[in-house]
């Protein structure tokens, strides 16, 4: 994520309700928040497999709008590229969106010969809303994630939307729950920097650490500790919430039928400031 300083050099600081810095840009609007996002599919991915990336537009958005504690309202998306690939990504574009129950809006297509390229867009709302931000000493990791499924030997994704099924707009909608009951207050989907970078963002703008039990983990059991740390799942989050067993007996209640472990607790930033 080194090259993201790209962003502020050109575009100047920003604030983290408004972005850039969390999974989603957070607007404040009547009793909750408007949160936008967006992704750009890594372009070897939708050379080797469009129909592939089609799916995982949707679903990266849909987990960002979850991570935020929100709920995804519509995806737009745009694509350049020849016409049999676009067919494909548009096929696993509309098979995504219909599994998630989450309509597509509309976006832009160029047909031409030349590189693929794919990107996609969410807009939702989000009455409570889990920011990275909000991660302090003392609160509880937990980590939740389908680990029904197989991992692509390709490119290290671990896909569970299939096993899920109709499961899965359940499945998205346990964040925002969570959210609203005021069980959690910080979250971070892994997404491509795996289990690992995805912890290290969640915990970078306060300045917490963590002692990370890896035995710990929620995981699949024919995949290894080492591989599972670095996988994209195509459901994985990991939140941060009060140190109570409330929350553990709630969460166990919305997602008793997905992996999901406490893993430590935040410790306070190392050199003894106060999280940001």
């Amino acid at each position: 994520k080194a090259n993201l300083a790209l962003v502020t050099e050109v575009l100047g600081g920003s604030d983290w309700i408004q972005g850039p810095g969390d999974d989603a840009a957070a607007l404040p609007a009547g009793d909750g928040h408007v949160l936008a996002a967006g992704e750009a599919l890594w372009p070897p991915f939708v050379e080797a497999d469009p129909h592939g990336a089609g799916i995982a537009a949707v679903l990266a958005n849909v987990n960002d709008i979850a991570a935020m504690g929100g709920r995804c309202l519509g995806l737009l998306d745009t694509w350049v590229g020849a016409e049999p690939a676009a067919r494909a990504a548009l096929e696993g574009l509309r098979w995504a969106a219909e599994a998630y129950g989450v309509p597509l809006l509309g976006g832009h297509l160029t047909l031409g010969e030349g590189a693929s390229a794919l990107s996609a867009f969410a807009v939702g709302r989000a009455g409570a809303l889990l920011s990275a931000r909000h991660a302090h000493p003392g609160q509880v990791l937990l980590s939740a994630c389908a680990t029904q499924g197989q991992l692509r030997g390709d490119f290290g994704f671990f896909p569970a939307f299939e096993q899920r099924g109709d499961a899965l707009p359940g499945d998205v909608a346990v964040l925002a729950d969570t959210a609203e009951a005021g069980e959690a207050v910080a979250a971070k989907d892994v997404s491509m920097a795996g289990l690992l970078g995805s912890l290290a963002m969640l915990l970078e703008p306060s300045g917490c650490g963590v002692a990370l039990d890896l035995n710990a983990l929620p995981r699949p059991p024919e995949v290894g500790v080492e591989t599972w740390v670095s996988v994209f799942p195509s459901y994985g989050f990991l939140l941060c919430a009060p140190p109570s067993r409330a929350f553990v007996e709630y969460t166990e209640a919305l997602v008793a039928d997905l992996a999901r472990e406490p893993v430590t607790r935040l410790a306070p930033p190392a050199d003894g400031g106060s999280p940001a």
